[in-house]
């Protein structure tokens, strides 16, 4: 049920009147909308990107972008991020080590992604496909913890059930708690996950995505070393692949007690 007119919204939602046809009825109904905005992430002083996203855990998604693009190491890389909040936009203004701000400027471009793309800016084919970390990790985990895992996803997606128009990604532990992140880009939900695990110390373990699982997202889950990833929806052919390289068992169409093992399937127990 959508909030009262008088009530404070929750972050990364907007209210519009909006009209609805059912039957041949037409009713005037408040709708709630996700939040879509421009983020730009400024390395010290220096513009690197302009992403679309939800604007909501900022700090999570400054961190966890910056090291899934390899910008920073570590979380101790990021000196500061201040927050400012512009006409236009956001600007995340990162303090970062030099000698990988360093490393920044030698490869520097400049993107302006779409909500969540995961190529936007790259320059040339033999750059669009990057190598792939393999993970060193060999967790086990049952079909049964996986289905499970999905259903507390489902449930604490809360701006999706107020939206229906944001992904989720979820760090699912081995017991079984949850950390889940959410954004109206699929992969900036991802970067989000990442940051704030790398914030909190939480060990990768199980990688639950409410979306398809793309070549890009399988490429941050190597990053952080994530050993499973499981999907609601299909994997890509080259998502496929590329698991394969990185020893990621991946899960895909897991629904209910179903689900199919594409690559390293040992790691899942009935």
């Amino acid at each position: 049920m959508a909030p009262a007119k008088n009530e404070t919204l929750p972050p990364g939602v907007h209210a519009h009147e909006a009209q609805r046809i059912d039957a041949g009825h037409r009713v005037s109904r408040r709708e709630l909308l996700a939040e879509e905005t421009p983020l730009a992430l400024v390395y010290n002083e220096l513009s690197h990107a302009v992403m679309m996203a939800s604007p909501l855990d900022l700090e999570d998604f400054a961190l966890g972008f910056s090291l899934c693009e390899g910008i920073a190491l570590a979380a101790t890389d990021l000196r500061e991020i201040e927050i400012v909040r512009l006409p236009q936009g956001i600007e995340l203004r990162i303090g970062l080590a030099q000698a990988r701000f360093w490393q920044l400027k030698q490869r520097r471009r400049h993107m302006t992604g779409r909500t969540g793309c995961g190529l936007c800016g790259v320059e040339a084919l033999d750059a669009a496909i990057r190598p792939i970390a393999v993970v060193d990790s060999a967790p086990l985990v049952t079909a049964a913890a996986i289905s499970q895992g999905l259903l507390q996803l489902e449930a604490q997606q809360s701006l999706n059930r107020l939206t229906g128009a944001v992904h989720a990604a979820a760090c699912l532990g081995e017991s079984n708690a949850l950390l889940v992140r959410e954004d109206v880009g699929r992969h900036n939900a991802l970067d989000k996950l990442i940051g704030a695990m790398a914030k909190q110390a939480v060990l990768p373990h199980v990688l639950l995505l409410s979306s398809r699982a793309s070549y890009e997202m399988v490429h941050k889950a190597a990053s952080a070393n994530f050993a499973i990833v499981a999907a609601i929806s299909a994997p890509t052919a080259l998502a496929v692949e590329l698991a394969e390289q990185a020893g990621i068992t991946l899960i895909g169409f897991a629904r209910g007690e179903r689900l199919t093992i594409y690559t390293h399937p040992a790691r899942v127990l009935e």
